[in-house]
Parts: structure tokens; sequence; C-alpha cells
């Protein structure tokens, strides 16, 4: 099984490559969420959560084209995640 931190890591990932480091910003906005200076991530609360909330982040700023990048980053992912872990926009 995929943890739900490695679909953030792959989401902010695929975003920094289309938008820079504003990608790590807005991901550092996101509550229950700490993005380390490695590039790895802390949850807290609900991993289901954090995660829809991190897609709904970048779709606020950056409307939908952000949100095709969040579902095509995880994409092939998907299928090995646990489905109560992923929330309904990535679906």
């Amino acid at each position: 099984m995929i943890a739900t931190a490695q679909l953030v890591e792959r989401i902010i990932k695929e975003q920094e490559l289309v938008i820079g480091p504003l990608a790590l910003r807005e991901a550092r906005k996101v509550k229950g969420l700490t993005v380390k200076t490695d590039g790895g991530v802390k949850l807290t609360g609900s991993n289901k959560k954090v995660l829809g909330d991190l897609v709904k982040q970048y779709e606020k700023l950056f409307g939908p084209a952000s949100l095709d990048v969040c579902r095509e980053a995880v994409k092939a992912l998907l299928p090995q995640v646990a489905k109560e872990d992923v929330p309904d926009i990535l679906k």
C-alpha cells in the first residue's frame, strides 16, 4: 500500500514543475501538513482531509488546470492506496 504522504509529496513535486517555489509556499498553508526542507512531508489529523485540502489549495489559486496536474500526478498510484484515504476530488 502507498501512504498518503507519498501522494502529497508527488503532488507537491508535480506542482513545483509547473509553478516553481510557489508550490511549497502554498502547501505550507494547508492545515495539518508540514513540508520539511528536504521535501518530505508530515501529516497530522485526517490524511484524507489534508490531501484533499492540498489539492483544493492549488485549485483555488490556479484553477482547473492545477486540479488536472494533481490528478495526473497520483493517477498511477491510486490503485495502491486504500480507497478510504482518497478524497473525492482526486477520483
